[in-house]
């Protein structure tokens, strides 16, 4: 029999059904494995098992039960976690603690009975109604989603929520539905406005958005307004539609990223069930680690104007130092009258099949730098000419910059290669300017060739290290453990599968050499023979398995670049190209 309340609720619980709804679980042996959350990895180091009810990370060496896991994913006190964990089990909780309740717990009462409140207020406001319909959403959507509206009056649900949940003024102000005046007067945050919940990743209501009419709006307010930061309630952590969209995301492995609810919404609507929205404030890299617990690809879908550009680019940078493979989705309706179709939601209500058609054909991040930022028209000669102009040479180095942040090789010189195309300049001056442009900026670019000059005092450059992609990684643990064991031959079957780089490094320990004058050399073989060789695999069961996930990783990395060759030589009829990138393409293993 239970002894406690946690034990009940972990005997109710099956803590890998609970995990599920955050990451994505693999079998290993008698537990699951996943890639953790709360560090940076690739390969997965979070175990979960189900017959202690445990989980543990090998990589930051964290651990506990389901309350542990929740209190951290969710940055919850131990009582919130609680709370919520008894919900999911069904278990009602009495609040003992009246404190840690009104801290949170009552919080979270008082946006859902404000979300009671809009949504019985929108049922009678025909003219929010009418609002959202014309917009394009159906009724079943705006149901689901339990849109609402806040009645245009000063203090209606102020008023509502004194009188019927035991609440006090300073309550509703630290709940963010509440603001309160210099003369001491209490007045609704939202009047209005038609209102959309926000959900936290377990469903539940932490906050909301407000968007005000049009022909209310005067244009001395803002035509959205969000709830401020609350205990419950961090928008930089928050994502609109995540609770609802994870399990497509899962699926998919990718998620769309659009600006607004309206534009989530229209998604959802038009079937794009693995969309998640920033809701007007900046991507965070709280909001991509978020996402990367699921997915392995970002399409971004910004509002088609110059802001929505520089957004895509920054959040571009964002999602490729968070490790995401990034593409862009254009917003576009044929037909449509010029500048009709300014985002998402437009675009979906002009076509509600543009949204799927546009994440169908979203293009890689370099694609969408290189119709950004080379000339429209013209031949690779044409081209070249006007970026000869001060302004056309400040774009192509942009772009070059761009390229050089690429994580694998191979990729960065296959679109270097696209861009001498398109350009008609070499491949190596291209590289000589990016190199230049790389020491302007005071790092060296990423490359896997030869090391930049040292300084002019002949003191030794510190090259840091960037994450490794998976192949690396496998790769180097390789390399470790032949360096470990002082026997190479362990990798004469896999030699190819390692970048240039490496190849270079296992050429230095092979002749016994343990230090290199060439930076990168020098980093990586630190990494290398300073590993604890406890950590290591050792059994040659182990090490074959090792490297047949390196091969894997190998070959899959070829098959999107042989398909990028294939898509480039198909566009300039290059047919013995075409024909040798599908004849390797064709010998390639399948998965």
């Amino acid at each position: 029999m239970p002894s406690s309340t946690t034990e009940l609720i972990k005997q109710k619980l099956d803590i890998v059904e609970v995990l599920k709804g955050y990451l994505t679980l693999q079998p290993a042996g008698k537990n699951l494995k996943a890639i953790c959350p709360f560090h940076s990895e690739k390969t997965p180091s979070f175990i979960v098992s189900p017959e202690r009810e445990t989980w543990h990370c090998f990589g930051c060496n964290q651990g506990g039960d389901i309350f542990t896991f929740v209190m951290k994913y969710e940055n919850l006190e131990f009582g919130e976690a609680l709370r919520l964990l008894a919900e999911k089990a069904g278990i009602e909780l009495k609040h003992e603690n009246h404190a840690e309740y009104r801290y949170t717990g009552l919080l979270y009462d008082l946006n859902a009975a404000a979300k009671d409140f809009f949504r019985k207020a929108f049922a009678a406001a025909p003219v929010a109604q009418n609002y959202l319909i014309a917009r394009g959403l159906t009724r079943e959507t705006i149901d689901e989603f339990e849109i609402g509206w806040a009645p245009n009056e000063p203090e209606a649900l102020t008023m509502a929520l004194l009188n019927g949940n035991h609440a006090s003024p300073q309550d509703l102000i630290q709940a963010g539905l509440s603001l309160k005046t210099e003369r001491g007067l209490m007045l609704d945050r939202f009047r209005g406005r038609i209102i959309f919940p926000i959900h936290n990743h377990l469903g539940k209501v932490v906050g909301f958005t407000g968007r005000i009419l049009p022909q209310l709006d005067q244009g001395t307010m803002g035509k959205y307004i969000n709830s401020p930061e609350t205990p419950i309630f961090q928008k930089s952590k928050l994502l609109y539609g995540f609770w609802k969209s994870k399990e497509g995301i899962r699926e998919s492995k990718a998620a769309v990223l659009v600006e607004g609810q309206m534009d989530y919404l229209m998604s959802w609507q038009s079937g794009v069930k693995n969309v998640v929205a920033s809701s007007g404030t900046a991507l965070t890299a709280d909001h991509l680690r978020t996402v990367h617990r699921l997915a392995e690809e970002l399409i971004l879908c910004f509002d088609n104007d110059t802001a929505g550009s520089d957004a895509a680019e920054r959040a571009i940078e964002l999602a490729e130092a968070s490790d995401f493979s990034v593409k862009i989705a254009a917003i576009a309706v044929p037909g449509a009258p010029a500048g009709s179709i300014k985002d998402a939601a437009d675009a979906v209500k002009a076509d509600p099949a543009s949204m799927v058609r546009a994440v169908a054909d979203a293009i890689p991040a370099p694609e969408f730098y290189f119709k950004k930022y080379l000339p429209e028209a013209g031949t690779p000669s044409e081209v070249m000419i006007t970026l000869r102009s001060r302004e056309g040479l400040q774009k192509l180095r942009l772009i070059l910059a761009k390229l050089r942040r690429i994580a694998s090789p191979i990729e960065r010189e296959s679109w270097m290669k696209e861009l001498s195309r398109r350009t008609d300049i070499p491949v190596e001056t291209l590289t000589e300017e990016s190199l230049r442009g790389a020491a302007s900026e005071g790092s060296a670019p990423r490359t896997s060739g030869s090391a930049g000059s040292g300084g002019g005092d002949g003191a030794a450059a510190v090259t840091p290290r960037r994450a490794l992609t998976r192949q690396e990684r496998l790769a180097e643990d390789l390399l470790a453990i032949a360096a470990a064991q002082n026997d190479f031959a362990v990798l004469d079957d896999c030699a190819e599968q390692l970048t240039p780089l490496q190849s270079e490094v296992l050429a230095v320990l092979k002749r016994g050499v343990r230090k290199s004058e060439d930076p990168a050399q020098d980093a990586m073989l630190d990494a290398i023979v300073l590993r604890d060789t406890s950590e290591l695999p050792s059994a040659p069961h182990e090490i074959a398995d090792l490297k047949a996930a390196l091969a894997r990783e190998y070959y899959k990395e070829r098959r999107h670049i042989l398909a990028l060759a294939v898509r480039n030589a198909e566009q300039r009829g290059d047919e013995k190209e075409l024909a040798a990138a599908l004849a390797e393409l064709k010998n390639i293993p399948a998965e």
